[in-house]
């Protein structure tokens, strides 16, 4: 019986999520930057981690990722957070 990747305890046939070539509990699949549940088959990876493919994966690892958003504040939503940064960083928005 294979372990759950995130936890690192049994994974039961029927609670079984599989993705990223790993066996998930369904509880345990979740982007590693927001928390949000994933379905297997409609989310992203990097590193072996899986991410939701928006806001985060595009986010962090798209074209102009690497946004810093988590230290910027945390009650403005995370996209915001990422354009906010983009536009503070350019000359255009200035």
């Amino acid at each position: 019986m294979p372990n759950c990747p995130k936890c690192n305890k049994p994974v039961y046939f029927a609670e079984r999520k599989t993705s990223l070539g790993k066996d998930w509990h369904g509880s345990c699949l979740r982007c590693e930057n927001c928390n949000k549940t994933l379905v297997p088959g409609s989310h992203s990876e990097h590193d072996g981690k899986p991410y939701c493919n928006y806001p985060c994966y595009s986010a962090l690892f798209g074209p102009g990722g690497k946004c810093p958003v988590r230290s910027l504040s945390p009650t403005l939503p995370y996209l915001y957070n990422c354009r906010l940064v983009s536009l503070v960083g350019s000359a255009s928005a200035l």
